[in-house]
């Protein structure tokens, strides 16, 4: 289920087969990566919305998909999206699930009120959950998948004790941490987060960029 997935860094994740390429969150992905057919975004932070990664990816055949404030700053082919909706875009089905902090302190990084989100996208036969930057919402119990990119930071999103429960919640057959190593959290927060979502399997992958913290 993995097979196709590449992480670059933070929340930056590609899935590529024959077929198509989608990227969410692009950034850091080199100097020639492939085409994208379509791009997702979760939000509007400079680690996850990056203009000029989205016009090195972009094609004139690039679908853009972003919530509504995100989707005001683009042009060309953009699908605006809110929370708790399905699309279908350039033949993927898509699911917005929130993404957003309910812990007081970090109410003022991801307020719900923005309309963030995060994705469950069907590809390849398989279904893939990345939940861009939140905490354990209790929307997100409801959230079903057979791979599930979480959030493991803390402070900006839940740490790898929450993102452990969570992942105990939904049972997807993988769970695999993302946004940690970089902006904040060590590296071995992944190790943690493994032991602790246990008996959810888990896949520690490494990131094509070289993590930035100790």
């Amino acid at each position: 289920m993995l097979e196709h997935v590449t992480w670059f860094r933070q929340a930056a994740v590609r899935w590529q087969d024959a077929e198509r390429t989608v990227y969410v969150d692009p950034w850091g992905t080199g100097d020639d990566p492939p085409p994208a057919d379509l791009i997702l975004i979760t939000h509007a932070h400079f680690d996850h919305f990056r203009p000029d990664e989205i016009e090195k990816l972009r094609c004139p055949e690039t679908r853009l998909i972003a919530p509504l404030d995100v989707a005001n700053e683009l042009t060309g082919d953009v699908t605006p999206v809110r929370p708790g909706e399905t699309y279908e875009v350039g033949g993927v089905r898509i699911a917005t699930v929130p993404a957003y902090n309910t812990r007081e302190e970090a109410l003022g990084f991801h307020p719900k009120e923005k309309g963030w989100v995060g994705y469950v996208m069907e590809l390849g036969g398989t279904t893939y959950y990345h939940a861009g930057d939140t905490d354990h919402a209790p929307e997100l119990d409801d959230v079903h998948a057979d791979v599930a990119f979480l959030p493991i930071g803390g402070h900006f999103t839940m740490d790898w004790r929450a993102a452990a429960g969570l992942a105990k919640t939904i049972e997807p057959s993988v769970a695999v941490p993302i946004h940690y190593g970089f902006v904040i959290c060590s590296p071995s927060h992944g190790l943690r987060f493994r032991d602790a979502a246990a008996p959810v399997a888990v896949e520690l992958i490494a990131p094509v960029d070289d993590f930035e913290q100790g």
